[in-house]
């Protein structure tokens, strides 16, 4: 059963507000391994300060959670986007399917 408070805040972080793909696109990196900003960002071909804003849009929310200190942090999603998976993937399928469309 999907919560839907986690599906309401999914749908702001990633549909709702400037940067949500983004966001997804850096969810999508750590549904697969842990990563650092700076890897993020050469992944993603983007700004590290860019990475850095979204991660703590992401960490303020409960969707990643980090790991070390200083230069060796690594972020991985947390337990609770991981509980909620299901609905940030049917928020994902639903964007992909509007940007095909032509529509924003």
């Amino acid at each position: 059963m999907l919560d839907p408070d986690a599906k309401r805040v999914l749908w702001f972080l990633f549909a709702g507000s400037r940067g949500g793909e983004n966001r997804i696109r850096i969810i999508d990196f750590l549904k697969k391994r842990p990563y650092n900003i700076n890897q993020l960002a050469d992944a993603l071909g983007v700004d590290y300060k860019l990475v850095q804003h979204h991660i703590g849009v992401l960490e303020r929310n409960n969707m990643v959670t980090k790991a070390g200190e200083k230069y060796a942090v690594l972020y991985f999603i947390s337990n609770y986007l991981e509980a909620n998976i299901e609905a940030f993937n049917e928020i994902q399928a639903a964007i992909e399917k509007q940007n095909k469309s032509g529509k924003k």
